[in-house]
Parts: structure tokens; C-alpha cells; sequence
């Protein structure tokens, strides 16, 4: 296939513990906003040297990303990294995408906080070369380098807001209802989570 002629799908990585309106806008903006064709909000496994209370089971924040994308069609989840041998590097992650979805071309998504340190990514050059990395603003990390070949930076709307946020209002007995996707309050109610 010719590779103009492929779907991009760009590849936002996370742990999503648990999944925000952050994510969400960012995701739907660059799919409805032509950056992409769809975003696949990628699932990072746990890690099992972290205390449990820092990251919740890789199948409740993935039951949390599936109440969210409820009714999107350019938003979806890939939770290939879950079945991969860990440490996880992200390339790795694109290698085996890139095999598996021969008919896809797939593009990294990260903060401009990621792109600071993304010389220090391994094999950083290959992601840019064979891939791509879509570059989004987050306040307080003002974008270096911003003229690299395969790195494209991008004015989306951000809500300054994150996870940590999340979980921190839920242990404090917070309403979390306009913070979180429709239905993901209640699961982490439900499920008595981050208290």
C-alpha cells in the first residue's frame, strides 16, 4: 500500500489512572481537527515495583478508558503494551504496531515536557525518522527545538489539569463529575478507588 494512501493514527501513550477530560479533548482535537485520522489512547501496563496505591490494576483504568470512549468513532484503545515483556520502550511499542497494522501509519503524541527530555528516549532518532512525533503544549515547558525533522508541534487546546489531580480530589471526598468522561466517576465511586 502506498503510504500516503495509509490511515494515521497517532499514539498517546499513558497509564491513565484514571483517564481526564485532558486526554480526551487532546484526542478528539487532533482526530477531528485533521493531525490524524484517529488516536489510540495506549494503555501502559503496571508496574510492579510501585506501590499498588499509585496505579490501580491495568483492568480497571482500561474498563475506565472504555466507559470514556463511549460513542467516539476517532478515538479508540490499544492495550498491546499490556502483552509485551517489560521494561516497555516505546519504540518497541511503534516496532511491533508498525508490524502488526501494516496497513497504518502511526505517530507518537507527547507533551512538550516529554519533548524536553526526548533525547534521552531510547532510540529517539528512529521514532522521529520512521514515525513521527506530534508535540503538544504543557504549561510551564516551553517547547526547545521545535525545527527537527519528524517532530511537529501543534497549538491544541489543554486543560491544566492531570491524574494525580484526579485521584488526589477523589481521596479528599471532591466531586469529580466535570473532571472525568461521563461514567468514569461513578466507576471510580463504585469501585471505591483512590481513597
Amino acid at each position: 500500500m502506498n503510504p500516503q494512501q495509509r490511515q494515521i493514527v497517532g499514539i498517546l501513550g499513558g497509564s491513565f489512572n484514571p483517564v481526564h477530560i485532558g486526554h480526551m479533548i487532546l484526542a478528539s482535537y487532533l482526530a477531528e481537527w485533521g493531525f490524524v485520522d484517529q488516536v489510540w489512547l495506549t494503555l501502559s501496563p503496571r508496574n510492579p515495583i510501585k506501590d499498588a496505591s499509585e496505579l490501580i490494576p491495568d483492568t480497571k483504568r482500561l474498563a475506565m478508558l472504555n466507559l470514556a470512549l463511549k460513542g467516539t468513532s476517532k478515538i479508540d484503545i490499544c492495550d498491546i503494551e499490556l502483552t509485551m515483556s517489560t521494561p516497555s520502550y516505546t519504540i518497541n511499542t511503534l516496532d511491533l504496531l508498525a508490524e502488526r497494522y501494516p496497513e497504518k501509519s502511526f505517530k507518537l503524541i507527547i507533551g512538550s515536557d516529554n519533548w524536553n527530555i526526548f533525547d534521552r528516549w531510547r532510540d529517539y532518532h528512529r521514532i522521529l525518522d520512521e514515525y513521527g512525533v506530534i508535540v503538544y503544549p504543557r504549561e510551564g515547558y516551553p517547547v526547545r527545538d521545535a525545527l527537527v525533522d519528524g517532530m511537529q508541534l501543534i497549538d491544541a487546546p489543554t486543560v491544566n489539569i492531570s491524574s494525580t489531580f484526579v485521584r488526589n480530589a477523589v481521596a479528599r471526598g471532591r466531586h469529580i463529575g466535570y473532571f472525568v468522561p461521563q461514567g468514569v466517576a461513578k466507576y471510580i465511586a463504585d469501585h471505591k478507588l483512590y481513597l
